[in-house]
C-alpha cells in the first residue's frame, strides 16, 4: 500500500462551516479548525422530527442532548453556534430511501446516503450559499491538495479509525470543500478524549454513537416492520423446498445465519445462510456457506473522487465500512461498473456500496446491483 501524500499547506485562513454532532470527534475536529486559525462556526444538524427523547447509551443522536452537547463545546472552543433544521431533507434522502431498499430486497447504508445527500450537498450547499469556504467534521478520512489544485481522498493514517470508505461518495466538488482535521493524526480514540479533556470539552466522556443514528433502540427489523408491516412467507433451500418461514423478507440480509428459525437441520448438518431475499414473491433462500462465495458483481451510479477512471485497472475494493480490503479487477462498461475480485468474497449483498482504492487513494464508490456466485460445484472442486 502506497504512503498519504504530503498535502499542501492553506494558502489562507478559511471561513468553516464545523458539523457539531454532540459527540467527541466532531467537537475536538472544530477546535483543531480554530486552533490553526480558521474563521469557524458551528451547526448542529437536526435530522428527527421528533427528538424529544435523550439518548439510550451509545445509540442514536440527534436528540436534545446532542444539540445541547453541541453548544456547550461551541461555547467552550468561543466560536458561534446554530442549529439547523435539515429533517425533512433527512427523511426523504435518508430514512425514505432505507426503507424502500430494504422493501426491494437490498441492503442500504444510510450513514453513506447521509455523507452524500445530507452533509456534503444539502448542508455545503447552504454553507457555500452563506459564503463558506469548507464544511469541516469529525470523520477520519484525509483531503490531499496536489500540486497542480486537484484534490483526492485518502485514508485516515490510523487505519483503525478509518472512514473513508462512508466517504467514497463524495465528488471533487465537495472535496475542494470539505475538511477533516483528525484524519491525518496518529492517535487513539483514547488520545482524542484526552485531547478533548485538555480542552475543557464536556464530551470527552460521552459514548460514540453506533448502529443506525434513526432507530435509537437498534431494532432494525422492528423500524422496518413498522413502516412497511409484517406479510408472511416462505425460507426455501436452494432446491425450493420450504424449511421455516418468517414475516417480512425484508428483515433478512444476504449472509445471515443467526435468527432464521428454521425448523430442521440442513442433510449435511452444517450451518445455513441467507442466500437470496426475494420481494416479489416474499421468500427468502438459505444454504451453505460456500453459496455465498462472489467472484464478480456489477455496480451502479458510480461516484468519482476526482477524475473517472479511463480503461480498466487494478485496485483493491472495501465492500463494508469496517470490512478488509481485497484485490480486484474494475472497469467501466456501458455505465456499469463490472468488477472482478481475485479471490471469492462472502456476505456481498445488492444495495451495499463497493468502494475501491489506489493505495491509500479513494478513487470512488458505487451501489452494488448484482452479484455472479462461484457456484457450490465449483467451490467444492476449488
Amino acid at each position: 500500500m502506497t504512503q498519504t501524500p504530503p498535502q499542501r499547506p492553506l494558502d489562507r485562513p478559511l471561513r468553516v462551516l464545523a458539523a457539531m454532532s454532540g459527540g467527541v470527534d466532531s467537537a475536538v475536529a472544530a477546535a483543531r479548525a480554530a486552533e490553526a486559525g480558521h474563521d469557524v462556526t458551528g451547526v448542529h444538524l437536526a435530522l428527527s422530527a421528533n427528538p424529544q427523547s435523550f439518548r439510550t447509551g451509545a445509540r442514536g443522536c440527534c436528540t436534545i442532548e446532542d444539540s445541547r452537547d453541541a453548544r456547550r463545546a461551541a461555547d467552550v472552543i468561543g466560536i458561534p453556534f446554530y442549529v439547523w433544521d435539515l429533517a425533512e431533507r433527512f427523511r426523504e434522502d435518508v430514512v425514505d430511501d432505507f426503507v424502500a431498499e430494504y422493501e426491494a430486497g437490498r441492503t442500504p447504508n444510510p450513514c453513506l446516503r447521509c455523507n452524500e445527500k445530507i452533509k456534503f450537498a444539502a448542508l455545503l450547499d447552504k454553507a457555500l450559499a452563506l459564503g463558506f469556504d469548507a464544511v469541516c467534521t469529525g470523520h477520519y478520512a484525509t483531503v490531499v491538495l496536489r500540486e497542480d489544485g486537484t484534490r483526492e481522498l485518502h485514508r485516515a493514517s490510523d487505519m483503525a479509525k478509518d472512514q473513508s470508505y462512508v466517504l467514497g461518495v463524495l465528488d471533487e466538488k465537495q472535496l475542494a470543500h470539505a475538511m477533516f482535521p483528525l484524519g491525518d493524526t496518529v492517535t487513539t480514540k483514547d488520545e482524542i478524549r484526552a485531547e478533548a479533556e485538555r480542552r475543557g470539552l464536556a464530551v470527552a466522556k460521552k459514548p460514540d454513537s453506533h448502529d443506525i443514528c434513526f432507530i435509537a433502540d437498534g431494532d432494525t427489523q422492528g423500524f422496518l416492520a413498522k413502516h412497511l408491516g409484517t406479510a408472511e412467507g416462505d425460507i426455501v433451500d436452494e432446491s425450493g423446498t420450504k424449511v421455516g418461514s418468517h414475516t417480512g423478507a425484508y428483515g433478512f440480509t444476504i449472509g445471515q445465519r443467526k435468527g432464521l428459525r428454521i425448523g430442521h437441520p440442513a442433510p449435511d448438518g452444517k450451518p445455513r445462510y441467507v442466500l437470496d431475499i426475494s420481494p416479489v414473491n416474499n421468500t427468502v433462500t438459505v444454504g451453505p456457506a460456500e453459496a455465498l462465495d462472489v467472484i464478480a458483481l456489477t455496480a451502479i451510479r458510480p461516484r468519482w473522487c476526482g477524475t473517472a477512471p479511463e480503461g480498466p485497472g487494478r485496485y483493491t475494493a472495501q465492500l463494508r465500512a469496517h470490512g478488509d480490503e481485497t484485490p480486484v479487477s474494475a472497469a467501466m462498461e456501458d455505465g456499469e461498473l463490472k468488477v472482478t475480485f481475485d479471490e471469492p468474497v462472502r456476505g456481498v449483498a445488492p444495495g451495499q456500496a463497493i468502494v475501491l482504492y489506489d493505495g491509500t487513494r479513494v478513487v470512488g464508490s458505487a451501489t452494488i446491483a448484482t452479484t455472479v456466485r462461484r457456484t457450490a460445484e465449483a467451490a467444492t472442486k476449488a
